[in-house]
């Protein structure tokens, strides 16, 4: 994040604005709606700039900029059209720890002034970092059609709600849902509709039943977050992170799905790392439980689908044992996500009717799959965590029946825009992956169908050429 995203207190703080044009008077207009106040500094302005001084709404000060200008500035707008005085005025900003923004010269400035959607209070503010206005400005007015008229208004009503439901309601946790349930609900819709009695009604009955109701217990939510790729939560998984109080989530699930759930929402890592380290699975069973017997919504957040290889159900029993309330979220599983990025068809017609899901940890202490199934023809057999055991599962396929020259691809870091695909056959793809550096996490697809990604592919990342078989 190149920018910190804030919102500036200006009211009465002295602005300064070097320039007297159009761009000027843009930033001025703005500025007059934050109660700035703008001192204006340019040997020439045009005539509403003139309109605005003569009006008390600004300061001109006729005269080219000199640097005492700067005294007890909180905030400077360089827009000369000058480039090499531009600048200059930057770097005198700079050495006095002024904010200062240079129009048109990302470079030379310290902070940018974004798109803005207004309804005050509630504003909404888009920045591309200086890369591209237009984007910001196509988005803005995306956003003015989106956002009702009232939702300034609606924010206020609210705010004026909390007097009465700090003095009634227990807890912060208790406000919170509240709030969440009038702003989610029919409460809403009536105020931001016109209906103002209505949603005062609905209100004080919400907070009236809030206040006699017991304190409501914990859940956890099961919650598949997918393969990696954020776009690709479903709705209903999207809705319990923003609900969220404690997330507990798996060591692969990455930044930009954890960016979603509510800012103070409670984080813990859980995951386990192959061959040791992270929380045992008892160790996170107590955590669930515990949290949810404290009254939190929890949730448990699993890559991919919480039922394909993701422990989910032993979790599940643990909480059912515990009498804690629970809820499943599926999620897109590894399999199919990473083969359709990847533009490999677990099924075709022509080369596969049959599906397998394989754990690649195959006879680590626990019972061998049935190899001579997952060696017949017309099957497409995927291993999760395959690539450790990966010699093994290419020897026992062929020790059953499997040809050596039978297609199979690995794919690394599925969805995400770092994604790789190694292309063999089970006798070459151990040799590829090793002379291509495949790290974990990666997905392996023994089957005909895997040769169609020659021809199938469509997402970005490299496609690694497989070893040939005398290598």
């Amino acid at each position: 994040m190149q920018y910190f995203p804030l919102f500036f207190d200006l009211r009465s703080q002295k602005v300064l604005i070097i320039g007297g044009g159009e761009v000027a008077l843009r930033k001025a207009a703005l500025l007059e709606r934050a109660g700035a106040a703008i001192t204006l500094v340019a040997p020439h302005v045009i005539p509403e700039l003139e309109r605005r001084a003569a009006a008390g709404t600004l300061t001109v000060v006729r005269r080219e900029f000199v640097p005492e200008d700067l005294a007890g500035v909180r905030l400077a707008i360089v827009a000369t059209g000058r480039r090499a005085t531009n600048r200059w005025i930057a770097s005198l900003c700079e050495a006095r720890s002024i904010p200062v923004n240079v129009v048109d010269d990302r470079k030379a400035s310290r902070v940018i002034v974004p798109a803005i959607v207004d309804r005050d209070p509630v504003l909404i503010a888009i920045s591309s970092a200086g890369a591209s206005p237009v984007l910001a400005r196509r988005w803005r007015e995306r956003l003015e059609a989106f956002v009702p008229a009232r939702i300034g208004e609606l924010a206020l009503w609210l705010r004026g709600l909390r007097a009465a439901s700090r003095r009634r309601l227990r807890g912060t946790a208790e406000r919170r849902r509240y709030f969440e349930t009038l702003v989610d609900g029919p409460a809403a819709e009536r105020f931001v509709a016109g209906d103002v009695h209505g949603a005062e009604q609905l209100a004080q009955r919400l907070l009236a039943a809030e206040a006699a109701r017991a304190p409501a217990p914990g859940h956890v939510v099961l919650v598949g977050a997918g393969p990696g790729d954020p776009e690709l939560l479903t709705l209903k998984a999207l809705r319990a992170l923003t609900d969220a109080d404690v997330i507990l989530h798996d060591r692969l699930v990455g930044e930009g799905v954890l960016d979603l759930a509510r800012r103070d929402a409670v984080k813990i890592c859980v995951g386990k790392s192959p061959g040791g380290g992270g929380a045992a699975q008892q160790l996170i069973n107590e955590q669930l439980i515990a949290h949810a017997r404290a009254g939190l919504r929890v949730v448990r957040l699993k890559g991919g689908d919480p039922f394909v290889f993701g422990r989910g159900g032993e979790e599940l029993e643990a909480l059912a044992r515990a009498g804690v309330a629970y809820s499943v979220v599926p999620g897109i599983t590894a399999a199919s996500a990473c083969a359709a990025y990847a533009g490999i068809p677990l099924t075709h017609r022509d080369h596969a009717q049959s599906v397998s899901l394989v754990t690649g940890h195959v006879g680590e202490g626990g019972a061998e799959p049935d190899w001579r199934a997952l060696a017949a023809e017309r099957t497409t057999v995927v291993f999760y965590m395959g690539l450790a055991g990966l010699e093994r599962i290419v020897a026992k396929l062929i020790e059953h029946g499997a040809p050596a020259d039978r297609p199979a691809a690995l794919i690394a870091q599925g969805t995400l825009p770092t994604q790789r695909v190694v292309l063999g056959t089970l006798a070459s793809i151990a040799a590829a992956a090793r002379s291509q550096g495949v790290g974990a996490p990666a997905l392996l697809i023994v089957g005909e169908v895997a040769a169609l990604h020659a021809e199938l592919a469509w997402f970005g990342g490299d496609t690694a050429a497989s070893v040939s078989e005398s290598a």
